[in-house]
C-alpha cells in the first residue's frame, strides 16, 4: 500500500514538472489593441516566436546581438531579452491574429500562449419589418446562437451556421436569411428581440454579441412619456400629445438635415475628403464595432 501511494505522488510531480512553464494563461485584448504574450526563462541562444500551427513561419526572433521582426506587426525587445524576458508584442491584434503562439530557444520549447479577442458587444434598436445584419470578420466557419428575451419569442439555441459561401439555418429562418459579406435576417418582429451571438466554431470564440430590441414607434420612450403626461386629461388628449411629440421630433430631424446640407456643407466637405481616403482596414474596424447604422440603429 505504501509503495502504491509513493508511486501515485511521484506521478503527480512528474506531470507538474512537464507542464509548468510551457502553458500560459490566455491573453485577451480588445480588437486592434496591442497584445503582449509573456514568456521568460533561461536562454543564451536564439529565441524565436511562431504560430503553433506553423512552426516554420517565424514571426520575430532575438539573440545576444539583436532582435529582428520577421513579419510586420510582431516584435521583441532586445533589452528585455538580455533580462530573460522573451515576450512577443503584437502591435495590432485583430481576429486574424487569434490563436496559439509558441516560442523556442535553439529549437527547445519555451512557452505556449493563446491570444483571444474580446467580443464586440452591440445594442440594436429597430422597428418591425427592418433587417438585422450580423457581421463575422473571420473566414472560419461560424454559428449564430439566439437567446430570446421575450416569452412569445422563438426557442433559443443555434439558428444558423455559415461556412464559406454556405448558409444553413433552421426551417423558421430559411426564408428570412441571406448571406453576403454578413448574415442578414429580414422582417424582424418584436418576438425576435433577444441576444444574438456570432461564434467561431473552430476556436470556440464569441466574436460579436447583439442585444436586439424590436418595437413599434408607439412603444418608444418619447411616445410613452408624452402619452402618459396627457393621459390624465383623457384618452384623446393622451394620443394627441404622443403624436405631437413624435411630429416635433421629426421636424427637428428635418431641420438638422437642412442645416447640415445647406449651412454646414461648405465647411464639412473639405474635412470629409481626408476621411474618405482612410484605409479599408479602418473602415472594417468602424463597421465591426457597430458604429454604423445598418437599417436598424446600432448603439455602443
Amino acid at each position: 500500500m505504501q509503495l502504491h501511494r509513493k508511486g501515485h505522488c511521484d506521478l503527480i510531480v512528474l506531470i507538474t514538472v512537464f507542464t509548468a512553464g510551457s502553458l500560459s494563461a490566455p491573453v485577451k485584448v480588445n480588437l486592434h489593441d496591442s497584445a503582449t504574450l509573456s514568456c521568460s526563462g533561461r536562454c543564451s541562444g536564439l529565441v524565436r516566436w511562431t504560430e503553433f500551427s506553423d512552426r516554420t513561419d517565424v514571426l520575430a526572433e532575438c539573440n545576444q546581438t539583436s532582435c529582428r521582426s520577421v513579419k510586420e506587426g510582431y516584435h521583441m525587445i532586445h533589452d528585455q531579452y538580455l533580462k530573460e524576458d522573451f515576450s512577443l508584442i503584437i502591435t495590432d491584434a485583430d481576429f486574424a491574429k487569434r490563436g496559439s503562439y509558441t516560442s523556442d530557444c535553439d529549437g527547445e520549447d519555451l512557452c505556449d500562449v493563446k491570444l483571444k479577442i474580446e467580443p464586440l458587444n452591440c445594442t440594436v434598436q429597430m422597428e418591425p419589418g427592418e433587417s438585422l445584419v450580423l457581421m463575422f470578420d473571420v473566414s472560419d466557419p461560424v454559428e449564430v446562437i439566439y437567446n430570446s428575451t421575450v416569452t412569445a419569442g422563438p426557442s433559443s439555441g443555434q439558428i444558423c451556421t455559415v461556412g464559406g459561401r454556405s448558409l444553413q439555418c433552421k426551417p423558421e429562418y430559411t426564408q428570412r436569411a441571406s448571406l453576403t459579406s454578413a448574415l442578414e435576417l429580414r422582417n424582424m418582429t418584436p418576438s425576435d428581440s433577444g441576444l444574438y451571438a456570432v461564434m467561431d466554431k473552430r476556436n470556440e470564440d464569441v466574436l460579436h454579441t447583439y442585444t436586439v430590441t424590436v418595437q413599434v414607434v408607439q412603444d418608444s420612450w418619447i411616445w410613452k412619456t408624452t402619452y402618459e403626461k396627457g393621459k390624465s386629461d383623457g384618452y384623446q388628449t393622451g394620443v394627441w400629445f404622443g403624436a405631437l411629440a413624435v411630429g416635433v421630433a421629426a421636424l427637428f430631424i428635418m431641420f438638422g438635415v437642412f442645416f447640415l446640407g445647406v449651412v454646414a456643407a461648405p465647411w464639412v466637405h473639405p474635412q470629409m475628403d481626408s476621411y474618405v481616403q482612410m484605409p479599408r482596414s479602418n473602415d472594417s474596424s468602424y463597421r465591426s464595432q457597430c458604429k454604423e447604422k445598418e437599417r436598424g440603429q446600432m448603439i455602443i
